[in-house]
C-alpha cells in the first residue's frame, strides 16, 4: 500500500446492509471462534478498514479534489 499523511476520521456513513453483512460474515470467517465459541474480531474496525483500502485503491483524493462532485448525492 502507498505510504500516505493519514488520520482517523470518525464519520456517518452511508452502506448498503448487504455490504455490511459481507465485511462480518467475512471478518467472522477469517478468524474463526475462540474457545469459548466467541468471534476475536472487531467489525466495526473492519468495516473502517475496508471502506479505507477502497478510498485509496480508488483515488479518493482526486476525487475529493474535484469540485463538480460536490452536488453530487446519496
Amino acid at each position: 500500500m502507498i505510504e500516505k499523511d493519514m488520520i482517523d476520521v470518525n464519520v456517518v456513513l452511508k452502506i448498503t446492509t448487504a455490504s455490511l453483512q459481507a465485511i462480518v460474515e467475512n471478518a467472522k470467517k477469517m478468524v474463526g471462534r475462540n474457545a469459548k465459541g466467541h468471534y476475536r474480531v472487531d467489525t466495526a474496525d473492519k468495516v473502517g478498514e475496508m471502506i479505507s483500502v477502497f478510498l485509496l485503491e480508488n483515488d479518493f483524493e482526486t476525487f475529493v479534489k474535484d469540485s463538480d462532485n460536490y452536488h453530487k448525492k446519496v
